[in-house]
């Protein structure tokens, strides 16, 4: 592993299996325990190659963050999809390997897909945590953000509350 150069950029096609693995870490380390055992393989199995390389041909907004030649995070970010809140963009996922989290890689992650939402002309920016998972609940509060609406979701048998974090242009 190569760690002389520190990138974010757009995914690209050849992104997709490296992002796939983030999805598949991260997630397993975030969400074990909060979300039913079943119903988080079955999100992470979704969540492979094949559908990563649909999201970037597709031209969803993808960045990466590469530390020399490994994908050690990813963005995925766009219009805000709640209608009801007054931001123009939403962050829909931000994660990093757990081999590269606690190190400031996801402040950069998140800067850089806030500067891409303004240059966008979509002001102010919203995203959504689950209300258990306190670290991403710690993330989002560091980086300024507060809390302006929640909602619920449902996973399998299970609902879990969720929380908005918003910030201003």
């Amino acid at each position: 592993m190569s760690t002389g150069l520190i990138e974010i950029r757009r995914a690209k096609p050849g992104d997709a299996a490296a992002i796939a693995d983030v999805h598949d870490a991260a997630w397993r380390a975030a969400y074990r325990g909060l979300i039913p055992g079943i119903e988080l393989e079955r999100m992470v199995e979704r969540r492979g190659p094949r559908w990563w390389d649909a999201a970037i041909r597709r031209g969803s907004r993808l960045s990466v963050l590469l530390v020399g030649d490994d994908v050690a995070g990813y963005v995925n970010y766009g219009g805000n999809r709640a209608k009801s809140l007054p931001y123009g963009g939403e962050i829909y996922e931000i994660y990093l390997h757990p081999l590269y989290q606690g190190l400031g890689f996801g402040q950069r992650l998140f800067s850089a897909a806030r500067r891409d939402l303004a240059l966008a002309r979509l002001d102010g920016l919203v995203v959504w945590a689950l209300a258990e998972n306190e670290n991403a609940l710690g993330f989002y509060r560091a980086l300024g953000g507060q809390p302006v609406a929640s909602s619920t979701e449902q996973f399998g048998s299970k609902t879990l509350d969720k929380i908005a974090f918003a910030w201003q242009r």
